[in-house]
Parts: C-alpha cells; sequence; structure tokens
C-alpha cells in the first residue's frame, strides 16, 4: 500500500479540480509514463474532460513561472511536443480499468482513500476557514483605520507643536522685552537720607 500522505503532496488544484499528473501516476503505478499515456489514448473514450485534461503551454508556462513545477515537474520530463495530462479523481479511478494490474488496482485503492482523507479534512474544517477569511478580513479593516488614526494623531500632534512654538514664542517676546518706562515702586518707601 502506498502512504497517503505522500499521495496527498501529489495532488494539485487546476482549473478548479484536484489532479494527479500522469508521471506522478506513472511513477506510483512503476510504469513508464509513455504507457500510462498509451493506456489512455488507446481508451480516450473512457476519459472526458472531467476525468483527464492535457494542460496548455500556458497553463504549463504559469505553473513554471509560480515555482510550483519545480517541486512538482520532474525535471527529466521530456515536454517535446505534448503537455503532461492531469487526472481528476474519476480519472484515477478510470485508469484502474485501463491498466488492469494487480499494482494498479493497490495504488488506486491508495489514492482513493488519500482524495477523500482530503475531501474529509475539507469538510471538516470548513467552518475553520470560513473563521479564516473573516479574521483576515478584520484585519485588513483594522490596518485600515489604524492607518486613519495615525494620521489623525500625526495632524494632531503638528498642531499641538504649532501651538507650543507659538507659546514659547510669546514667552521668550516677554522676558526680552525691555520697558524703559520709570515705575512706581509698590510698597514701603524707605527714605535714602
Amino acid at each position: 500500500m502506498q502512504d497517503i500522505e505522500v499521495i496527498q503532496h501529489k495532488i494539485f488544484e487546476i482549473r478548479g479540480f484536484r489532479v494527479m499528473f500522469d508521471f506522478d501516476l506513472a511513477a506510483l503505478y512503476s510504469i513508464e509514463n509513455r504507457v500510462l499515456k498509451q493506456s489512455v489514448r488507446r481508451n480516450i473514450n473512457r476519459f472526458p474532460e472531467d476525468f483527464m485534461f492535457t494542460l496548455t503551454r500556458f497553463e504549463l508556462n504559469q505553473l513554471l513561472i509560480s515555482g510550483v513545477s519545480q517541486i512538482v515537474i520532474p525535471p527529466e520530463y521530456n515536454f517535446g511536443a505534448t503537455t503532461p495530462m492531469v487526472f481528476t479523481e474519476q480519472g484515477v479511478a478510470m485508469l484502474s480499468g485501463v491498466l488492469r494490474s494487480e499494482k494498479a488496482i493497490e495504488v488506486n485503492i491508495s489514492i482513493m482513500r488519500a482524495f477523500v482523507k482530503m475531501r474529509q479534512f475539507l469538510i471538516q474544517n470548513n467552518e475553520l476557514f470560513h473563521s479564516i477569511a473573516e479574521l483576515k478580513v478584520k484585519i485588513q479593516q483594522l490596518e485600515q483605520s489604524g492607518e486613519e488614526t495615525l494620521a489623525a494623531v500625526n495632524d494632531l500632534s503638528e498642531d499641538v507643536r504649532t501651538e507650543i512654538d507659538d507659546i514659547y514664542i510669546a514667552l521668550s517676546q516677554l522676558a526680552n522685552k525691555n520697558d524703559t518706562k520709570k515705575r512706581n515702586q509698590i510698597g514701603y518707601i524707605k527714605s535714602t537720607e
């Protein structure tokens, strides 16, 4: 039996489908990729678009640009005139009928369990995913309101600084003011005689 976690790491989402690449399936079935593709082509009527599709050059380039392909697509894979085939869960199930070996049946059972386990995980954690999405929205709102608050505080600080500067200027003017008028003294007058 194949390790379900290893298989789960070979399942990707493309065009809204969870799929597996032909070369990963060939490795799991212990057959050459060309043999897998030949078997599919001989039985192409068993593989409608929602079971299997071939990646376009654009999709392949997007995978290469995104860096996913460095993990996914083996470096020795020869694209030549064809691009990789990808198989949905139903397409993988159909492969067991096309390949007809004990190994294919055993691997398909493991793959089906991996798909089921992923689906259960998504269903069980659906509420968690919604909570995370809500938290992201709230964090964005807080960041935006925080930026607005910071801008208001900066504006207020600038106004306060300007008022304090005005007070210092007024105080320094008062301190430096020389009054040349003679003032009468207040209080008892001592005679200086």
